[in-house]
């Protein structure tokens, strides 16, 4: 009996462990996400549609939950520049969503672009 208990631990752990790792691949890099993030609003203010090549939108004006919303979705209006926005890759926008989402109002380290 109790070595069918211990497998069965065994067994759920090891899936566990399988489960956060195919999660932790699933997540952008917020490093990149934020050079590409700002990236996007330097070649914006080359092309003369904006006065500054600071992002329009800090990482703390949304929640976590916002911010997922507006990447599942796709609505990117709120930024500005959309010919940039419209440019950019599925790996990119994921990079820019988990440095957006990791640094979120509710987040443990809300940020502000500088």
């Amino acid at each position: 009996m109790f070595r069918k208990t211990l497998l069965v631990l065994l067994t759920l752990m090891i899936s566990i462990s399988f489960a956060d790792f195919s999660f932790a691949s699933e997540a952008g890099n917020k490093r990149k996400g934020k050079y590409t993030y700002r990236k996007v609003y330097e070649s914006c203010q080359k092309r003369g549609a904006v006065e500054t090549a600071k992002p329009k939108i800090n990482p703390d004006a949304h929640t976590q939950a916002e911010w997922t919303k507006i990447f599942k979705e796709k609505k990117f209006a709120e930024f500005g520049c959309a010919e940039e926005w419209s440019k950019l890759s599925d790996e990119q926008l994921k990079d820019i969503y988990s440095y957006l989402h990791d640094h979120a109002s509710d987040s443990g380290t809300p940020a502000k672009c500088n």
